[in-house]
């Protein structure tokens, strides 16, 4: 069913998909797969094949049953992109995000090459924001070109787990970055550099920037609990939205 979300970018959270499969560095501590083997073991419905890809079509009507305008992140524990989710399945999420235009729905995905071949021979609702992960240069930066070629209203970047400095990046058709350090016993480290060079190209670029968390690793190089790291870059924190759709249209 559709959660609130602990997330700081979002509201709620809508799985019509649950599982996946690690396809690159950002994977490598997924914070999904833990939770999934932790709801299999409680014996939360849903979870019962843990972390292997399962549809659960019974969860498509959640947000059409919710008349309060909501912002939906789409498969926090999932892709809907991947692989093994049918082209008819992507459809029928999509059309159920076109009958909700109460509501807005991000998806993001690594998958990017998959979301542009659908979304070349599916309408993209207005109320649909598409983005991609980009955790360092090698496999993430190319997913920017790749998610600048969809007809969506909205693009935005999931710049975490940043594990490296991205250089220069190209933000045209961006409106949304988001940046945060990883979570987690086996967190990698993200360096402040890092994040200033990002949000140094935002600025010049005018893209909203948020800065989600530093994680596991403070801005001091010290590891502790990502609530005592907290969520300031800067001395502030940075939380900017992308523009409503009536504004970029």
């Amino acid at each position: 069913m559709a959660t609130i979300s602990r997330i700081e970018w979002t509201e709620q959270t809508w799985n019509p998909t649950v599982g996946c499969t690690k396809i690159s560095p950002g994977c490598k501590n997924c914070y999904a797969e833990t939770m999934s083997r932790r709801l299999k073991a409680i014996g939360v419905h849903g979870y019962e094949n843990g972390f292997r890809l399962t549809l659960m079509p019974e969860r498509l009507a959640e947000p059409l049953e919710r008349r309060k305008p909501t912002i939906y992140f789409v498969n926090s524990m999932s892709d809907l992109f991947h692989e093994k989710v049918p082209s008819e399945y992507i459809r029928r999420v999509f059309d159920v995000i076109k009958h909700a235009p109460q509501h807005t729905f991000q998806v993001l995905t690594k998958r990017a090459g998959r979301m542009a071949e659908f979304c070349r021979s599916a309408e993209v609702p207005a109320n649909a924001w598409l983005g991609v992960s980009v955790e360092n240069r090698k496999h993430g930066v190319p997913r920017i070109d790749v998610l600048r070629t969809v007809a969506a209203r909205v693009r935005f970047l999931s710049v975490e787990p940043l594990l490296e400095d991205l250089g220069r990046i190209d933000l045209s058709g961006i409106h949304w970055v988001i940046v945060g350090g990883e979570s987690g016993p086996k967190a990698r480290p993200m360096r402040p550099d890092w994040v200033d060079n990002i949000k140094l190209q935002c600025d010049r670029a005018g893209v909203a920037f948020f800065f989600k968390q530093w994680g596991a690793w403070g801005v001091d190089g010290h590891k502790r609990s990502k609530k005592a790291n907290g969520r300031k870059y800067r001395g502030k924190v940075w939380d900017a939205m992308p523009a409503s759709v009536a504004e970029i249209a």
